[in-house]
């Protein structure tokens, strides 16, 4: 029998919704979930919360706005079990209180402000449960996200080894130091020492120098990984599990944070609500890189929603 869910990831920039059939236990670790409905919208939660504590009111309005149109369509599609996951912006927030109170209203169900290291653990089921079989373990899992970045090792077998959530997202490090259109050489340098710094620590905690395969997530990872393949409009199956080598993420970045505002929202495959933000991703992806010593990264479209909708299997409880 199979499970009807539905996840939702609301995070520092984006909230998305996943409807799928989770297959029945019966048969194997790996048979995939089958999606129903994906969907995503940047209401960018974490406006200026680095600066402020605060969640903006006008950004719980447009995530309010979102779960309205989410909350239609798992009621249309019968799911059973849901579950919604809100991570770093309500995590740091004065005000969450205000959010959590919009979010039972609207959807039924309390968002569960998970930790920085559930946040990694969900993220590295939904990234290495669908990798390819030739994939070589241990996997290092980096989760850019608005607000942080998640470090894991594991491997399929044994699970997660170890994990750390970082304070250096995409917009978070934009507010912070990215201020010129184009940002200037001194802001690009500042921003990449900060990332350094938080890289350097994250590599103390989790092994990720040891790892033999880098799995990038999330919407910095596969707009820059479809940059990279020369995509004419976002195509989630040709992204899904392709490899770039470091050169083109270090070409990309280059090129991005060169870029103005106006010239990247021309790039084909670049979601407007990601434009501001979509520089910082970048270097933020290539100093893992540089600081890892990893020569190519995976990039996967199944990331924390997929691990959310996992947990919701009958036998995880």
């Amino acid at each position: 029998m199979t499970t009807r869910v539905a996840a939702i990831d609301c995070g520092t920039n984006s909230i998305r919704l996943l409807v799928a059939d989770l297959p029945d236990p019966a048969a194997g670790p790996d048979s995939p979930l089958t999606d129903l409905s994906r969907r995503m919208e940047i209401v960018r939660l974490g406006q200026d919360v680095d600066r402020t504590g605060r969640l903006a009111p006008e950004a719980i309005e447009r995530t309010r706005i979102a779960l309205v149109e989410y909350a239609a369509e798992i009621e249309k599609l019968g799911a059973e079990r849901v579950r919604m996951c809100a991570t770093s912006a309500s995590r740091d927030a004065e005000n969450a209180d205000e959010f959590r109170a919009m979010v039972e209203r609207t959807l039924g169900v309390l968002p569960e402000v998970v930790s920085g290291d559930e946040e990694a653990r969900l993220s590295f089921t939904g990234a290495v449960r669908g990798l390819p079989a030739d994939a070589k373990a241990p996997f290092l899992v980096v989760d850019i996200g608005g607000g942080s970045t998640e470090f894991v090792v594991g491997t399929r077998e044994g699970g997660v080894q170890a994990a750390v959530s970082m304070d250096i997202g995409c917009v978070r490090m934009t507010e912070r130091h990215l201020h010129g259109d184009p940002p200037s050489v001194d802001e690009i340098a500042a921003a990449q020492a900060d990332i350094a710094v938080a890289v350097e620590r994250a590599l103390e905690v989790v092994p990720g120098r040891e790892a033999a395969t880098l799995v990038g997530l999330a919407g910095s990872v596969t707009t820059v990984v479809a940059i990279a393949q020369g995509l004419q409009a976002y195509d989630p199956a040709r992204i899904h599990h392709a490899r770039v080598s470091y050169e083109q993420v270090a070409e990309v970045t280059a090129d991005l944070l060169g870029k103005t505002r106006e010239q990247r929202l021309a790039i084909p495959v670049m979601h407007p609500g990601r434009a501001d933000v979509i520089g910082a991703g970048a270097l933020v992806l290539k100093v893992i890189m540089e600081r890892a010593g990893m020569p190519s990264v995976v990039a996967s479209e199944h990331d924390i929603l997929d691990g959310i909708a996992w947990s919701l299997a009958p036998s995880a409880g």
